[in-house]
């Protein structure tokens, strides 16, 4: 994105989606009609791709999060490990990552018997050993994407 314009747009949208056009048009000085067109072209070019609600956890009843390690026991095996995890719904996000392991997830869960149930989900979906770090609080997470300081206007 070489657009400071189109940066800023893309900052100020990622830290509310909710905004209006008009609320947008102020904020990056220009027209409303203006912002819904460069907010359709960062759609269609999938700089934008979607926007979402950001749901308390505890609300729904998952409080315990925690980051899972995985390594396959065969390194020589399928790597189909995305795909086989997929189904389970605790499992929030799914990283391949260079290291010791092979894939980094992202739990949440309701309680620890919940997180050791998971844990036993995983190794029988997967052949793989298994490293856990609980999560014991969370002091920013879903931060706003700003603009690389070379983008700004």
């Amino acid at each position: 994105m070489q657009d400071p314009v189109d940066a800023r747009l893309v900052a100020e949208v990622s830290r509310d989606a909710r905004a209006t056009l008009a609320q947008l048009a102020s904020q990056v000085g220009l027209s409303t009609s203006a912002v819904q067109a460069r907010l359709r072209r960062l759609e269609a070019t999938g700089v934008i791709a979607g926007y979402m609600a950001l749901v308390d956890p505890q609300a729904v009843g998952r409080p315990l999060s925690a980051f899972i390690e995985i390594t396959p026991l065969d390194p020589a095996q399928v790597d189909d490990v995305p795909q086989l995890l997929e189904h389970l719904e605790a499992v929030e996000a799914c990283h391949s990552i260079a290291g010791d392991a092979s894939y980094m997830l992202f739990v949440r869960v309701g309680t620890p018997p919940d997180l050791e149930a998971l844990i036993r989900d995983i190794r029988r979906a997967v052949n793989v050993t298994t490293r856990t770090t609980v999560v014991l609080q969370t002091f920013y997470e879903n931060r706003p994407l700003v603009p690389a300081a070379g983008e700004r206007p």
